[in-house]
């Protein structure tokens, strides 16, 4: 029995730096963001600055640890083999749920999942010995923590409500006092407000770092008796007025003798502290569990006492964390914030819908969406017939953003938000930390970066009418499934558990070698979903100011349309054929992601005009009408895909043996036309389109004499009206797809014979 609790310490361990990857991956939203965003400082130099910030977090934190200790359960209630069920259940649940939110892309509270599934766990191990005890439900409160709880959800509300208006508003002043030619404001205007920032940051950066040092309860004489937490505490007013007045001065010094731009001090700054607040304060919800174990165990091994009797009341002692543990813990998040894929993607979480402008949304709307789009449009309206219309226009004037051309290469990327918006974003999020700190309330830190995002978006009219309903969309997205989180950590925690006391010895190898295989399926799900199509299988936007250059890009999107096509039509007939439902899926799957492409081409089509040159008017008319022609072709091909997979999906009856033989006939046809189009286009064999353009009569009979033979089986034979219409269905849809690629092939002929001489263009390289 000895060997099962060694055991589970030493997965415990794993399991402790597994958590601090997938952990790492979630937060780097929080103090990322920002700067990435604001692109204000070189990548590098945002790594190498969150990574400082990290390591010395890290370091500062032992005395967060007790939260796992004692913070949401009654320790000296527990036996230690009921402990380490509880801690082994946490860990579980732990790393799979983080791991589950990064995956899909979605920033989710570390600390509300550590502690539900504390929360969880616990429960369930109560209500287990209340049974065998002969207890009721209410015993339940000698257990448990339960003011804790409360007060998590009180400060899920309180978080997204007050860091979402607080960041809204300031942003709002502030954009009304700098406007979007801050860099031309007079140096006090910069210095001041470098001087306000730095210092919400820097008291935030005392507050939140200070914290957790093992001499932040020690008293000094120079603070006249007083610990530094409680100086920090009760000293704010002098605090903050000393540092503003050094801070406002020395910002001052750096913009009107340094010349540099104080707005990306205060992002550099910012980022550090949110990056320490991060690893000093969040860190327990990866090893303080783990570590608490350790402690329990070497506890329980030196007394020499049954598991089942020995009570775990030395858990409700303080036990300083070994520096080492912490070094190492924060050598891990720093390689993890350099390394991991996953905090990449979910950084684009938070800046897709914080960005100025458009962007590719991943976010559908929803009646609740447009709900409160809706709503906000009308409190707009409302204002505006109360204030004076020369406010209106001055306040309009201060919120016009300046037109940025972009050269003809399109190097030149803009930011997703400015500096104004990034140092917004970091000073209120510090200052919101860094009272609810001092007042005792449990905010969450990814919460509060998140919100603040959130509402400096929409006060800077960053939500533009052509994207709102879906950044609304995507913001309630992410604050459902912070919700999700509390009750999927609880309830699968307290399963977990529950599973592990049936029977620990057989249970504990099992949940472990789960978790492991989950692991490695969403690693490699995740690696299949991240990872690039292949160039020769994706679309690609035209750039090109000319006709010839845009006659030339589009080959290389013709081909590939074609070549994707020919594939999806064959598996929608070979499908239908075999009755094979799981190809027919796989097919819709790829119809969908081509027509996908498509309409992120089209999407693309006002930029693209916008760079042509003046001569060269006349590519958008060629551009746009290939795009109509391929969506046509696109078209025709779900129409096909979606009736044969509906029809074996429904098992209607299968198609005769003359029907399915007559349309491989039809495939196979359609099979040389699409690979004899593929080719041409590839080797730009302009001549060759010509050819097979005089074979489209050719094969539009071959598939009229098909609808003419199933008239005559429908007179004489055929007694199935559902095969009847889908075998009309998709040869008429096979001559609308065959007209959309005849006319593509002919506005492509046309145009390249009317602006390029030669027949033959020479090959991409």
């Amino acid at each position: 029995m000895e060997n099962i609790y060694l055991l589970m310490i030493i997965a415990l361990a794993f399991l402790a730096v597994a958590d601090l990857v997938v952990g790492v991956s979630n937060d780097a939203v929080n103090f990322l963001n920002s700067a990435i965003g604001s692109k204000a400082i070189s990548f590098k130099t945002i790594m190498i600055v969150a990574s400082l910030g990290v390591a010395v977090g890290a370091i500062f934190s032992s005395g967060l640890m007790e939260v796992a200790r004692k913070g949401i359960f009654n320790p000296s209630e527990f036996m230690f083999d009921e402990i380490m069920i509880i801690f082994m259940a946490v860990m579980i649940t732990d790393i799979l749920l983080l791991d589950f939110f990064n995956t899909v892309g979605m920033p989710t509270s570390t600390t509300v999942s550590i502690v539900f599934e504390l929360l969880g766990a616990s429960v369930a191990m109560a209500l287990i010995k209340i049974g065998a005890d002969g207890g009721t439900f209410t015993d339940v409160v000698n257990y448990i923590n339960t003011s804790k709880a409360t007060e998590i959800i009180l400060g899920i509300l309180l978080s997204v409500v007050v860091a979402f208006s607080v960041g809204a508003f300031i942003q709002w002043v502030s954009r009304l006092l700098l406007s979007y030619n801050f860099e031309r404001k007079a140096n006090w205007v910069g210095a001041l407000f470098g001087g306000i920032a730095l210092t919400g940051i820097t008291y935030f950066i005392f507050l939140k770092g200070m914290k957790g040092t093992p001499f932040a309860g020690e008293s000094f004489d120079l603070l006249g008796g007083a610990t530094i937490q409680e100086f920090l505490e009760t000293q704010v007013l002098a605090i903050v007025g000393v540092s503003l007045v050094f801070w406002s001065f020395l910002s001052y010094l750096v913009v009107a003798t340094l010349k540099y731009n104080i707005y990306k001090l205060i992002i550099i700054v910012g980022t550090f502290a949110l990056a320490l607040a991060f690893a000093g304060n969040d860190l327990v919800n990866f090893i303080g569990v783990p570590i608490a174990a350790w402690q329990s165990y070497e506890a329980w091994a030196a007394s020499g006492i049954a598991a089942s009797d020995f009570s775990m009341e030395v858990l409700a002692t303080k036990v300083p964390t070994p520096t080492l543990l912490l070094f190492i813990s924060g050598l891990v998040m720093v390689l993890t914030l350099w390394f991991s894929k996953k905090a990449k993607y979910v950084t684009e979480t938070e800046i897709n819908l914080s960005r100025e402008g458009e962007s590719k949304e991943r976010f559908e709307p929803n009646w609740m969406s447009r709900g409160l789009v809706r709503l906000a449009m009308a409190m707009s309206q409302m204002s505006s017939t109360v204030l004076p219309e020369s406010w209106q226009t001055k306040i309009e004037k201060q919120f016009t953003k300046p037109i940025i051309t972009l050269s003809k290469n399109k190097v030149h990327e803009l930011p997703a938000f400015d500096m104004v918006r990034a140092a917004v974003n970091l000073m209120v999020a510090s200052v919101l930390i860094s009272v609810a700190t001092s007042m005792k309330l449990p905010l969450s830190t990814t919460y509060v970066t998140f919100m603040v995002a959130m509402g400096t978006s929409l006060a800077d009219r960053a939500w533009g009418a052509e994207s709102a309903v879906y950044r609304v969309a995507g913001v309630l997205n992410v604050i459902g499934g912070w919700f999700f989180t509390a009750f999927i950590a609880f309830a699968a925690a307290a399963t977990i558990a529950y599973f592990l006391h049936w029977n620990v010895n057989v249970m504990v190898p099992v949940l472990l070698f789960l978790a492991i295989l989950l692991l490695v399926r969403s690693y490699i799900s995740h690696k299949k979903k991240t990872k690039t199509i292949k160039a020769e299988d994706s679309l690609r936007s035209a750039e090109s100011s000319s006709i010839q250059g845009v006659i030339h890009e589009s080959a290389g999107n013709i081909a590939n349309v074609v070549k994707r096509g020919n594939k999806i039509y064959t598996n929608a007939i070979n499908g239908l054929a075999k009755q094979d439902l799981d190809l027919l899926k796989k097919n819709k799957k790829q119809i969908v992601k081509l027509s996908d492409e498509i309409d992120e081409l089209r999407d693309n089509v006002f930029y693209f005009i916008k760079n042509l040159d003046e001569s060269s008017i006349g590519a958008s008319s060629f551009y746009i009408n290939i795009l109509g022609y391929l969506q046509d072709m696109v078209q025709s091909l779900e129409y096909i895909t979606k009736v044969t997979h509906k029809h074996v999906n429904n098992k209607h009856k299968k198609l005769k043996f003359s029907q399915i033989k007559e349309l491989k006939e039809v495939d196979a046809r359609f099979e040389i036309f699409f690979d004899n189009t593929k080719k041409a286009f590839d080797s730009r064999s302009f001549e060759e389109i010509g050819v097979i353009l005089g074979r489209k009569q050719e094969i539009i009979s071959l598939v009229t004499d098909k609808i003419q033979k199933q008239v005559a089986r429908t007179r004489t034979e055929e007694s199935s009206p559902k095969n009847t219409t889908l075998y009309f269905s998709l040869l008429l849809e096979t001559k609308d797809l065959l007209n959309a690629t005849m006319s593509l092939l002919q506005e492509y002929h046309d145009s390249h014979d009317s602006s390029v001489k030669p027949a033959t263009l020479p090959n991409e390289e």
